[in-house]
């Protein structure tokens, strides 16, 4: 038996058995999982706000606020006076300490892991500077506390002096600046350490337009550098120019939050923009008859509020039998101000709890 055995083996084949054959044991098919909706990818989010909150005795500042912020994007956190950007933002940098809920920055919890800050410029909306120290020393004592090394961080304080209008000024005691100018020497003592993430909140207060156009040049830059800026404001046609997304929030809560032209495309309404080649007394008739809608305007252009179960190919019908040449007809886009109104007007008020709306 051995030595058949070891023949087989010599020979490459596998011995046969010698015990009681089994059959073999049978497979579990692999069960079926739920479908599940996709998890949010923390490393394609610079920022994430799951459930957070904060209250004061009798007061909630952020009620249950969840938020996802896209790496290399330029996003808004817009609201009326207190609707709690800046307590979001401090809980956010560790400032105020969360009541409920998880927040990741960078794909850390900075409760836990306060090096991730270092990676973080953040502007507060109440400004603090060292006012008997000189402007260059205390950009580069902010810029050494980010983990810039002395030399680096004296040199790319001079540059951004310059580039704000400060050269001057750079010897200068911070408390002899005016307000304008310690804004300035505020906002480069946040940039200066190139982060990652940019997180101002109001960061047009106090800049005059000249420095105003910096501060923009400045947020676009770091987006198109992959960098991330995060900023709050309640100047909607700031935002509406920077914001690729935006997230408004009033009383504490969400109210709406997405990419802006999603945003724009849910909330545009039935209004219709139409431009003539030149004036038509048909049209002028046909509009004022009000048989598609109300219609503002005269001449060569018209704003056309469609009624309720009208469609635009009607109207568009309609003008063509007049034998009007037509430039333009195109539906018109709501600004983010009229969106803003529309949604916060009543939410702005403490009688009303809004309901949060994602596009």
């Amino acid at each position: 038996m051995k030595m058949r055995v070891l023949a087989r083996r010599w020979n490459g084949l596998k011995p046969r058995p010698t015990g009681p054959v089994h059959p073999p044991a049978r497979t579990r098919r692999p069960c079926r999982r739920a479908i599940l909706p996709p998890p949010i990818h923390r490393m394609d989010h610079a920022l994430i706000l799951e459930g957070v909150s904060k209250r004061y005795s009798g007061h909630t500042a952020v009620d249950d606020l969840s938020l996802a912020v896209p790496r290399g994007t330029i996003y808004g956190i817009l609201g009326p006076n207190g609707a709690g950007k800046s307590t979001t933002l401090r809980m956010v940098m560790n400032i105020i300490i969360r009541d409920a809920g998880r927040i990741s920055l960078l794909g850390a919890d900075p409760e836990k892991d306060r090096t991730i800050l270092r990676r973080v410029g953040f502007l507060p909306e109440e400004r603090g500077l060292y006012r008997k120290m000189n402007v260059t020393d205390v950009i580069v004592f902010f810029a050494e506390l980010k983990g810039v090394d002395r030399r680096t961080a004296r040199a790319e304080a001079g540059r951004w002096l310059e580039r704000m209008g400060l050269g001057d000024w750079k010897a200068a005691k911070v408390e002899t600046l005016s307000k304008g100018m310690q804004q300035k020497v505020q906002f480069v003592a946040t940039v200066v350490h190139r982060p990652d993430v940019l997180i101002l909140d109001e960061p047009q207060t106090g800049l005059d337009p000249v420095n105003q156009e910096v501060l923009r040049d400045t947020m676009v830059s770091a987006r198109d550098e992959g960098r991330t800026v995060i900023f709050s404001t309640h100047n909607m046609e700031q935002a509406e120019q920077l914001c690729e997304h935006v997230c408004i929030i009033a009383q504490g809560r969400k109210v709406l939050d997405g990419r802006l032209r999603d945003i724009r495309r849910a909330n545009r309404g039935s209004r219709w923009r139409l431009e003539l080649e030149e004036p038509s007394p048909a049209v002028d008739s046909f509009m004022a008859a009000g048989r598609f809608g109300r219609a503002e305007g005269g001449g060569e252009r018209w704003s056309v509020e469609l009624a309720p179960g009208v469609d635009a190919s009607a109207l568009m019908a309609g003008i063509a039998s007049l034998d009007a040449p037509v430039s333009r007809f195109e539906r018109e886009q709501p600004s983010l101000h009229e969106i803003f109104v529309s949604h916060v007007g009543d939410a702005a008020t403490p009688h009303r709890r809004p309901e949060a709306a994602h596009v």
